[in-house]
């Protein structure tokens, strides 16, 4: 992946700032989409990518709720409809779209993820992708520290389990990160381009193509 700033000074640089909750769909439809983009576009730019967080809910139980539960509470009548949608979206993907297990509080998946980032943004877009799977086509739990532990691990961020261990770790830089990308936004996933362009929602590989365009050209 072109995740972090490449050497070639003939290419563009683009800029990539995005506001995401882990436990949110689209965010990962729209991480794979943003990945095609960029796999089919690294030939003509450079891409830095920095996640940064938002939550859906703040309040969610740290020790997590069923995920069939949760969404009937929010949605009623309607969860059948948003599953449904969802894993018909998945199957796009060529994903299992899994609605077992729990969701819940994402605080320690962002302390994690903004860990990630000090360590590399190559090491924080992969384990962005390796926290969507596991939890959206798994039934991984994401506030489990053993799933968060092993996510990290297996994309080389070091000392992860150290860190997450005391709960002020990153918690400052969260919540300064939510204030500064995400308190003006009232949903995600959204994207700033070059610190000008705004995308928001999960979009297909061409509405970012044709972002990446307009950022390069200096029209953003």
């Amino acid at each position: 992946m072109a995740q972090a700033v490449g050497n070639n000074t003939n290419k563009k640089l683009i800029r990539i700032d995005v506001s995401s909750d882990s436990v949110c769909p689209w965010c990962f439809v729209g991480k794979r989409n943003l990945d095609k983009a960029i796999a089919s576009s690294k030939d003509r730019y450079d891409f830095e990518i920095r996640w940064h967080p938002y939550f859906l809910n703040r309040s969610a139980p740290k020790e997590g709720i069923g995920k069939k539960e949760f969404y009937q509470s929010k949605f009623g009548s309607r969860s059948e409809q948003i599953f449904a949608r969802m894993t018909e979206v998945f199957r796009g993907l060529g994903l299992n779209y899994d609605t077992s297990g729990l969701t819940g509080n994402t605080l320690d998946s962002h302390r994690l993820i903004y860990f990630a980032g000090q360590q590399g943004l190559d090491k924080q877009h992969d384990l962005i992708e390796d926290l969507f799977l596991g939890y959206f086509t798994q039934g991984k739990y994401i506030g489990d520290r053993e799933f968060l532990v092993e996510c990290a691990r297996k994309v080389g961020v070091e000392g992860a389990a150290e860190f997450l261990e005391d709960p002020n770790n990153g918690l400052k830089e969260v919540n300064e990160e939510v204030e500064k990308y995400s308190g003006s936004i009232t949903g995600v996933p959204h994207y700033v381009i070059n610190g000008k362009l705004k995308i928001s929602g999960g979009q297909p590989p061409e509405t970012f193509l044709s972002a990446f365009q307009t950022a390069a050209s200096g029209a953003a």
